[in-house]
């Protein structure tokens, strides 16, 4: 077990620095004309920091433990992978218009092509997918437990947040947009 720990947690490190450099990027190349953050972003920071170190102090006991470590580990590799094109797809999509806070930004776009067709968040379904792969690779199913929960907790807020805001700035075409897709995973939610 030890060495695929140390793997998971290289890369959950890994990520965390990818998520703060692409923060700092975008942060520097665009004038807000209008912030409706509402705190959603600290709120989902500590979710997520809540889910991961409530699933690594669980995964590293032996309770709730699954032995098929080799299995889970693949699947929640693979789980990882998925959720990384995902949201790697969906932030190239919206290209300029990718802000780490709710914002709208000069010369703001409504997008609506690719992963954005049929749903509204695709970049917080590829975190999701992410952090259920990484609380899978560790097999404990009290590690997916506990990392999900905040982590849904948190997302499930900030989209809130987010299309209150959209529906405010866009109205009546943000409004039509949310009858034609879904928020989540396409034919569902």
């Amino acid at each position: 077990m030890g060495l695929k720990l140390l793997i998971i947690i290289a890369f959950s490190i890994l990520y965390g620095f990818f998520e703060i450099f692409m923060s700092m990027r975008q942060s520097h190349k665009r004038s807000i004309i209008k912030s409706g953050d509402r705190l959603s972003i600290w709120i989902l920071f500590i979710s997520i920091s809540v889910g991961y170190w409530l699933s690594f102090i669980i995964g590293a006991t032996k309770i709730g433990r699954i032995y098929h470590w080799n299995t889970f580990f693949i699947i929640g590799f693979v789980l990882i992978v998925i959720g990384l094109i995902i949201r790697v797809t969906a932030i190239l999509t919206l290209k300029k218009q990718f802000t780490y806070t709710v914002t709208r930004i000069e010369n703001h776009e409504f997008i609506e092509n690719g992963l954005y067709k049929r749903i509204r968040h695709p970049g917080y379904l590829g975190q999701l997918i992410i952090f259920l792969g990484v609380s899978t690779s560790l097999s404990n199913w009290l590690s997916i437990l506990f990392m999900i929960v905040p982590v849904l907790m948190g997302f499930i807020y900030r989209i809130v947040v987010e299309e209150k805001f959209m529906i405010t700035q866009m109205g009546q075409k943000y409004i039509d947009y949310q009858n034609r897709t879904k928020r989540l995973i396409p034919m569902i939610y």
